[in-house]
């Protein structure tokens, strides 16, 4: 059996250019075989500048417009992009929102673990609570940061210490207070998402709603059944028996 062996190039010394069309033809060592002909992506031959046909993003041209947005002060971000005073306001407002929410599930927390009310499932409960919304609060600030905005810290407000009721009682008027603070939570949310929708901030959009929208839904629906539960039992003994629910949630994992 006799083999044909395909026919050899040579790309270096059999190559003649044409530097208008940017065209090369190999010489092959089989003269039956017709010479293959590449053609460059070179335009003029020698520049390396020059635009070339059906060429729309040139990186070296595109770049300059950039490089006069890059600022060069030292306390000027330098991954700042698209990003309005708008939105990194709100995203403070709404660290804030976090912190002060988290600052009354604490003092909640210190109130239902006192000796005197005892109470250590509403206690978990709103301790719990309280971190959550602390994380919250330093995701939005990583963000901040993430997105070349400055993190401004504003005053929190000092909360109630004392939260007996003398019509609903303690855990029912706690739970109560609970629901109305994420729903006003959740609002302050889609305030923010108005505004990433109303500066074209698609990133901050997204960042609302994967984060923090669906949780956010979630919460006030757990919250929600609670405040029905409690309506239902009272202020006598049923109290004891959910505060044990709460205690005891979650044991099993």
């Amino acid at each position: 059996m006799l083999l044909k062996t395909p026919p050899t190039l040579n790309f270096f010394n059999g190559a003649t250019a044409d530097n208008n069309l940017g065209c090369f033809r190999f010489s092959s060592s089989s003269l039956s075989t017709p010479s293959p002909v590449v053609c460059a992506a070179v335009k003029g031959g020698s520049s390396n500048h020059s635009p070339l046909a059906g060429v729309v993003f040139e990186p070296f041209e595109e770049v300059k417009k950039e490089l006069s947005l890059v600022p060069s002060l030292p306390q000027q971000s330098l991954a700042r992009q698209k990003y309005a005073d708008e939105s990194e306001a709100s995203i403070n407002e709404q660290i804030n929102v976090e912190y002060n929410v988290s600052y009354v599930y604490h003092a909640l927390y210190a109130y239902f673990d006192r000796d005197n009310v005892a109470l250590r499932g509403l206690a978990k409960f709103f301790k719990e609570s309280s971190e959550e919304e602390r994380e919250h609060a330093e995701k939005f600030m990583e963000y901040q940061n993430k997105r070349g905005g400055k993190v401004k810290l504003n005053s929190i407000l000092m909360p109630l210490s004392e939260f007996d009721h003398e019509e609903k009682g303690d855990a029912l008027y706690a739970m109560e207070l609970a629901l109305s603070l994420e729903k006003l939570t959740n609002e302050k949310l889609l305030n923010l998402h108005e505004v990433a929708n109303r500066n074209n901030d698609v990133q901050l959009a997204d960042f609302v709603e994967s984060e923090f929208l669906g949780e956010q839904v979630e919460a006030i629906k757990k919250i929600s059944e609670y405040v029905a539960q409690l309506r239902r039992v009272g202020k006598g003994h049923g109290v004891w028996h959910f505060d044990q629910m709460l205690l005891n949630e979650g044991a099993a994992v």
